[in-house]
C-alpha cells in the first residue's frame, strides 16, 4: 500500500480505495482520475504545493476541474507571495511522485488548506498516493488527518 492508506488504516477513518489503469500520456492526472472513475470532477481533489517567500511549503486541496487562486491561499495562510513549488522539491518533501501526490501520510507534516468547495460532498477523492489509485473519504476526515483548514482557495 502506501503512506496514505497506510495512516487512514492506523487511524481507523472511514474511507474507500478506487483503482484505475493509469495512462502515462494522459495530460492531467486529476480529471485522468474523474474520467476513469466515472466522476464529477468537482468531487475529486488534487494535491498541490506552493512556496512562501520564506520557503515555507504549503499542501493546498483543489477540484481537478479548477486552478489554484494564489493570492486567496495566501490570505488564508497570512503571507504575502505564494509560487508553485518545484516538482523535484514537492516529491523529496512528501515522499511521494508528482501525479501521486497525496495529502495524507506526506513524510512532512506541512500546513495545509482544503477548499471550502469539499464541504458540499458526502465524499470527495484524492491521491492515494500512486497514479491510478485514489482514496474517497469525508472532507472532515480529510481535515481531520492533515490537521487542514478550509478556505476558499479554487478558481474556475
Amino acid at each position: 500500500m502506501t503512506p496514505a492508506i497506510d495512516l487512514l488504516k492506523k487511524v481507523k477513518a472511514s474511507f474507500q480505495i478506487h483503482s484505475y489503469e493509469h495512462d502515462p500520456k494522459s495530460a492531467s492526472y486529476g480529471l485522468e482520475a474523474a474520467e476513469k472513475l466515472q466522476l464529477n470532477p468537482a468531487q475529486v481533489f488534487k494535491t498541490l504545493l506552493v512556496s512562501t517567500e520564506a520557503k515555507e511549503l504549503l499542501v493546498a486541496v483543489v477540484p481537478v476541474g479548477g486552478s489554484l487562486d494564489l493570492k486567496a491561499l495566501a490570505q488564508a495562510a497570512g503571507v504575502k507571495k505564494l509560487e508553485m513549488a518545484n516538482p523535484q522539491m514537492a516529491q523529496r518533501t512528501t515522499g511521494y511522485l508528482v501525479g501521486g501526490i497525496s495529502p495524507l501520510g506526506q513524510k512532512k507534516r506541512l500546513r495545509t488548506f482544503i477548499d471550502l468547495s469539499a464541504q458540499n460532498w458526502p465524499s470527495i477523492f484524492v491521491s492515494a498516493g500512486r497514479r491510478g489509485l485514489e482514496v474517497e473519504l469525508s472532507a472532515a476526515v480529510l481535515a481531520e488527518h492533515t490537521h487542514a483548514a478550509f478556505a476558499a482557495i479554487a478558481k474556475d
